[in-house]
């Protein structure tokens, strides 16, 4: 009898002890949900289903929590995040995507949400909690490590979405879409500060044996398994990948020092000449001041070097995009891209009033600068000036070549019937090279230099195949372009302190744009 009352007493007190801690899981997903409606409705959607309001401007698309598939985890392929996966996600946002971290949430907010996100899916409740991989160890790096690791590129076919050198321009890029059927972009491993996951060795082991479901990318397991690569190979591919570029994003600058060129400068923008001369890397975000918007840039930086022999300047332009465009190898990514994104009701892509056919829009970039030095802090609107300030532009597409013209406001150019600029523009695995030379003065409209006075420059980009055109394009803020005197001249060169101010007051007013943008 008394071991029954007792056997009774436990039963009662385990009984009790679930219905405390159901309790508890329901406190802590209503507290949740005031979380999620706060900050994450509007992209994931009041169901869960990565379906918000704002949903349609982004690619890729907001995670869908009712499927349940995360892409960056711990566990293996097919398998549940861990609490902790989805607390680094939320705390570090994911890059290379429009998730931002949310630094701003406190850990009992955090613990909240990963409970309230867990209940949209009823996968969850089924099973035990799910258990990080085993990674193994590293067995270290060094130049016998890279080697393997680029014959492994190879064999594992790496190469055919994320082409030869990594950008993202292999052949199987154009054809790559996530479980929806959207389009998506093959990840550009010379950036591992975008990479969505980390860029860091560890990291890129783990994205291998984990894989990003819901992807194209899959798990590198079944390859060790059936014998096609050795765990050690794997890491070694690993470092191969960390290899291909910086890890951390190049420290931003204000001011492109073009140096004084020694026995004149380079005729074209060849690697060779070019070699040695400090490159300064400038980051473009999407247009989203005006529409149609532009969420889902393609064209994400950069890299600018420059050169004068006191007669000319010369600037070597770069920038990572995976098509040649007009590329008609990418007719349907351009058509997925364009029915995929929510373009603030225009229609980028029409057809030819000739035959019908399907328009390939041009890659493009321009620089813009004031027509004359400005005074003190003042520049024009760095969206291509306006109708009372416009800017002075040099112009390059991959169907019209390079000119010079005048901007009055995006998608304004006023082409110039001459000036003096000129260049040419190379791509090559994924990278576009653009040279540009002017003389210092000139006595045509437009902008004379003057060494050792830094003059306002800005960047604006446009990937045609990713359906950029007109207003949708990337877009800097203003920066300084400085011609350096010669060491013994007596040029005193303007001070910088309250330019420079400006130009990071409006860099952070761009970045928080954008942050509204997203949220």
């Amino acid at each position: 009898m008394r071991a029954l009352c007792r056997t009774s007493i436990v039963l009662l007190a385990f009984v009790a002890s679930g219905v405390v801690a159901l309790a508890g899981q329901e406190d802590a997903a209503a507290a949740g949900k005031v979380v999620y409606e706060r900050w994450c409705v509007e992209c994931h959607g009041a169901t869960g289903q990565g379906d918000g309001s704002a949903a349609t401007s982004m690619l890729p698309r907001p995670r869908d929590f009712v499927q349940a598939l995360y892409q960056v985890r711990t566990t293996g392929s097919g398998q549940l995040p861990t609490d902790a996966d989805m607390r680094a996600a939320i705390e570090n946002g994911l890059p290379g995507t429009t998730m931002p971290g949310w630094p701003n949430l406190g850990d009992s907010e955090i613990d909240d949400l990963i409970v309230y996100l867990k209940s949209f899916s009823r996968f969850f409740s089924q099973g035990p909690a799910p258990e990080p991989l085993d990674f193994g160890s590293d067995p270290g790096g060094g130049p016998a490590a890279l080697e393997a690791g680029a014959a492994a590129y190879l064999t594992m076919l790496c190469e055919e979405c994320h082409g030869l050198s990594g950008r993202g321009d292999g052949t199987s890029a154009p054809t790559l879409q996530d479980w929806r059927g959207l389009p998506i972009r093959a990840a550009d491993l010379t950036e591992a500060w975008v990479l969505n996951g980390g860029g860091s060795v560890e990291d890129l082991h783990t994205r291998m044996l984990t894989g990003l479901d819901g992807t194209p990318m899959p798990s590198a397991i079944d390859a060790m398994n059936s014998g096609v690569v050795s765990p050690d190979e794997v890491w070694q591919l690993a470092h191969y990948l960390a290899a291909m570029g910086p890890r951390e994003m190049p420290t931003l600058r204000d001011v492109i020092r073009v140096g004084r060129a020694e026995g004149g400068l380079p005729a074209d923008g060849g690697e060779e000449a070019w070699a040695g001369v400090e490159a300064f890397y400038f980051p473009l975000s999407g247009q989203i001041i005006q529409t149609p918007r532009n969420f889902a840039a393609a064209v994400d930086g950069l890299w600018v070097q420059g050169l004068h022999d006191g007669t000319d300047v010369a600037l070597r332009v770069q920038w990572n995009d995976p098509s040649q465009s007009p590329d008609p190898s990418w007719d349907e990514w351009q058509d997925k891209i364009a029915a995929s994104l929510d373009l603030d009701g225009a229609d980028p892509i029409v057809p030819d009033s000739a035959d019908g056919s399907l328009m390939r829009p041009p890659d493009a970039v321009l620089l813009q600068f004031p027509f004359e030095p400005p005074e003190g802090t003042e520049r024009p609107y760095f969206l291509m000036g306006d109708t009372r300030n416009p800017v002075y532009l040099w112009t390059w597409s991959s169907e019209a070549g390079v000119g010079a013209g005048r901007g009055r406001g995006l998608d304004s150019v006023e082409p110039f019937a001459e000036d003096p600029v000129r260049g040419e523009a190379t791509w090559e695995e994924g990278r576009w090279t653009l040279y540009l030379r002017r003389s210092i003065e000139v006595e045509s409209e437009g902008l004379d230099f003057t060494e050792g006075v830094p003059m306002p420059i800005a960047f604006q980009a446009w990937d045609g195949s990713s359906a950029e055109v007109g207003k949708r394009s990337s877009v800097s803020t203003w920066y300084y372009v400085l011609l350096e005197p010669p060491a013994s001249s007596t040029v005193v060169v303007t001070p910088l302190l309250a330019m420079l101010l400006t130009g990071a007051f409006g860099l952070v007013l761009v970045r928080r744009a954008q942050d509204r943008g997203r949220e």
